[in-house]
C-alpha cells in the first residue's frame, strides 16, 4: 500500500523540490498540494492523507495553525519543512514526526521518510499520544492572542475577526459564538477560548459565558450578589458568584 501525501508549501519551489524527491519513490503517491494553511485544511479534510509535509511559515494560517485544527485521531503522520531552525526546535518540542530544515540535501530527506515509514509501519501508539498532547497544548499556547478563528462551514473553512464577536456561549463540548445576527459553532472548550481571547477585549463572567468588553451596555446589581450584564444588542447575561470580583472590577474601572 503506497504512503498517501499531501504536501504543503507557500513557495512553488519547495513544493515542486518535494514533489520531484517523491516522485522517485515508488511507495508514495501525492495525492495533492496546497499553497497556504486554508487549502492545506480543505485538502486534509477532504484526502485524509497519510503523510503531511508541512511548511511551518506561510501566510494567513501557518503550520503550527492547521495543526491545531485537527483532530488527533485522524491527523496523518507530519514532517515540517522549515528555513528557520527556531521553529525546527519548536517542531521537537512539539513532538513533530520529523523537520526538513531549508534547503536541505536528499539524503536527509529520505532519512525523513524512513521514519515515516518506520512509523506507519509499527502505528505506534506513544508517537499518536504525543501528537494529541502537541494538538492540545497548540490550541491553548498560543504565543500571542488570537485576531481571527477559523470555523469550518461544510467544505470551507472561514476566517472570523475576533473583534466581531459579542460574546461566546458554551455549548456541550463546543462553544458557540455570537456575531451580530449570526451563530458559530467552534470545536473549543471554554478554557481553550478564554486563553485565545485578549483579556483587555473580553471578559469571563460567568462559567458558560465570555463577554466582549466593547459590547457591554450595562451591567444590573441584583439582590443575591450577583449581576445582569445587558450587551449593546439588548441581549442579557446573569453572572455568577464566582465571578463577583471580576465585575466588580470592572464598575470600579480598573478592569
Amino acid at each position: 500500500m503506497k504512503i498517501r501525501t499531501l504536501i504543503v508549501d507557500d513557495e512553488p519551489l519547495a513544493r515542486q523540490r518535494i514533489r520531484t524527491l517523491l516522485q522517485q519513490t515508488p511507495d508514495v503517491e501525492i495525492v495533492g498540494e496546497a499553497a497556504d494553511g486554508m487549502e492545506a485544511l480543505v485538502a486534509l479534510a477532504a484526502l485524509r492523507p497519510d503523510l503531511l509535509f508541512l511548511d511551518v511559515q506561510m501566510p494567513e494560517l501557518d503550520g503550527f495553525g492547521v495543526l491545531a485544527e485537527l483532530d488527533a485521531e485522524h491527523a496523518p503522520a507530519v514532517v515540517f519543512v522549515t528555513a528557520f531552525d527556531q521553529y525546527a526546535l519548536r517542531a521537537f518540542e512539539v513532538h513533530a514526526l520529523d523537520y526538513l530544515l531549508k534547503p536541505f540535501e536528499d539524503a536527509r530527506f529520505h532519512e525523513a521518510l524512513e521514519r515515516v515509514r518506520e512509523h506507519l509501519a509499527d502505528d505506534d501508539p506513544a508517537l499518536r499520544e504525543r501528537l494529541a498532547r502537541l494538538l492540545e497544548e497548540l490550541r491553548t499556547r498560543e504565543p500571542r492572542y488570537a485576531e481571527r478563528v477559523v470555523i469550518r462551514r461544510g467544505a470551507q473553512y472561514v476566517f472570523q475577526p475576533v473583534e466581531e464577536i459579542d460574546w461566546v456561549e458554551a455549548d456541550g463540548n463546543y462553544v458557540r459564538l455570537h456575531v451580530g445576527a449570526k451563530t458559530h459553532l467552534l470545536r473549543k472548550t471554554m478554557a481553550q477560548m478564554e486563553a485565545m481571547l485578549d483579556p483587555a477585549c473580553f471578559v469571563r463572567l460567568h462559567r458558560s459565558s465570555i463577554i466582549s468588553l466593547r459590547r457591554i451596555r450595562a451591567i444590573e446589581p441584583l439582590f443575591s450578589g450577583e449581576y445582569t450584564v445587558l450587551l449593546s444588542d439588548g441581549t442579557t447575561l446573569p453572572t455568577s458568584r464566582s465571578y463577583r470580583s471580576v465585575v466588580q472590577a470592572l464598575l470600579s474601572g480598573a478592569g
